[in-house]
C-alpha cells in the first residue's frame, strides 16, 4: 500500500510541475492546445494541461541587434563598409509567435537586405552628410514590413562608415585644397582692407600710399629679432648732407 501511494504522490509532484508556468512582468505567454491558440497569459503563475498545451514566452522588451559591416556600393560606385543597430520590440505577442517563425532572425536578415539597398540609392556624400535622414528612411521601412510580424521598430542609427584607403587620402586631400582657398580668401580680404585703411591714411597725411606701404613694412621687419635694414641713400643726398668745406 506505502508503495502505490508514493509513485501517485511523485506522479502528481510531476504533473504539477508540468502544468505551472511563471510568466514575469515582461513577458507575455501565448498558450496553444494541440497546435491551436487559445489565448495570451498574463504575467504571474499560470497552469496549462501537461502534454496537450504549450505555451510560447514572447519578451517585449526592447531589444537591441547589431548589425555588421556590410558591403555597400553607393550610387556614385565608391565600395563602402557600413554597420548599425537596430532597436525594436514586440507589440503583438500573437503575430510574433504566429506569423513568423522566428521574428529575432528575420528582423537581422531585414536589417541587412535595406540597409544595402537603401545606402546604395545614395551618393556616398549624402552617405556621410546625412546620418540621421537614412536612419529614418531604414527604419521606416523596417517597421512597415514587421508590422505584420507584431515588430514596432523604434530606431537604426548608422554607426561607421569605413572608406577604402585611396578614399580616404583623396578626401584629406580634399580638405586640405579647402582649408588652403580659405586662407588664401582670407589674406586677400586683409590685404585689401589694408590697402584701404592706407589710402585713407595717406589722403590725411597728404604723402604718397605707396610710401604709407613702404614704412609699414620696414616696421614689419624691424619686429623680427637680427634683423639689419639697409635702406639705400642716393649719392646726391648724401652731397648735401656733407658738411661744407
Amino acid at each position: 500500500m506505502i508503495i502505490p501511494l508514493v509513485v501517485g504522490g511523485v506522479l502528481a509532484l510531476l504533473v504539477l510541475a508540468a502544468s505551472v508556468r511563471i510568466v514575469n512582468q515582461y513577458e507575455r505567454g501565448v498558450l496553444l492546445r494541440l497546435g491551436r491558440y487559445i489565448g495570451t497569459r498574463e504575467p504571474g503563475l499560470n497552469f496549462i494541461v501537461p502534454f496537450i498545451d504549450k505555451m510560447i514566452k514572447v519578451d517585449l522588451r526592447v531589444v537591441t541587434q547589431n548589425i555588421p559591416a556590410q558591403e555597400v556600393i553607393t550610387k556614385d560606385n565608391v565600395p563602402i563598409k557600413v554597420d548599425a543597430v537596430i532597436y525594436y520590440r514586440v507589440v503583438d505577442p500573437v503575430s510574433a509567435v504566429l506569423n513568423v517563425e522566428d521574428y529575432e532572425e528575420a528582423v537581422f536578415n531585414l536589417a541587412q537586405t535595406t540597409l544595402r539597398s537603401v545606402l546604395g540609392e545614395v551618393d556616398l556624400d549624402d552617405i556621410l552628410a546625412k546620418r540621421e535622414e537614412l536612419s529614418e528612411r531604414i527604419r521606416e521601412i523596417i517597421d512597415e514590413k514587421t508590422e505584420g510580424w507584431g515588430i514596432h521598430v523604434t530606431g537604426v542609427e548608422i554607426r561607421d562608415v569605413i572608406l577604402p584607403e585611396e578614399m580616404r587620402r583623396a578626401i584629406a586631400r580634399q580638405a586640405e585644397a579647402e582649408r588652403d582657398r580659405r586662407a588664401r580668401v582670407i589674406q586677400a580680404e586683409a590685404e585689401k582692407q589694408a590697402a584701404q585703411d592706407l589710402r585713407k591714411a595717406s589722403e590725411v597725411l597728404g604723402v604718397n600710399p605707396g610710401l604709407l606701404r613702404t614704412l609699414q613694412t620696414l616696421s614689419e621687419v624691424s619686429a623680427e629679432e637680427n634683423v639689419t635694414i639697409v635702406i639705400p641713400v642716393p649719392i646726391e643726398l648724401l652731397k648735401l648732407l656733407k658738411e661744407p668745406e
